[in-house]
């Protein structure tokens, strides 16, 4: 059983076999009109990237101030993950992406971060 102050778990910050988990944040502006339609088309493609390779976790969050502007939030084991699921969306994978051209309202926004030992 472990618990507090048990650092014997493999591939934490600062140890010597740590891979750095990927963060992305792709924030997604979202027409007036098409704000309902949104959640399902969302929803499609997200199933396409939880099951990509090396994906960890999806969470999508709508701003309370700009209603219609969602974050979609991914976890990725890697940063070499993530640019494999990159790559993948540029290619092959974008095809998938076309239902959400007519909702946006603008360019979705990405951003990557990696964890860090703070």
């Amino acid at each position: 059983m472990s618990g507090p102050g048990d650092d014997a778990v493999a591939g934490r910050p600062g140890e010597e076999n740590y891979v750095p988990k990927l963060i992305a944040q792709l924030e997604v502006p979202v027409r007036p009109d098409k704000v309902d339609e949104a959640p399902a088309v969302l929803s499609k493609i997200l199933a396409d990237t939880r099951a990509f390779a090396g994906c960890e976790d999806v969470t999508v969050v709508e701003d309370t101030t700009a209603p219609g502007t969602f974050l979609a939030i991914e976890t990725w084991e890697s940063v070499e993950a993530d640019a494999k699921y990159r790559q993948w969306r540029a290619g092959e994978g974008a095809a998938g992406l076309a239902p959400l051209g007519e909702l946006l309202a603008g360019p979705p926004v990405l951003r990557t971060f990696t964890v860090t030992e703070i």
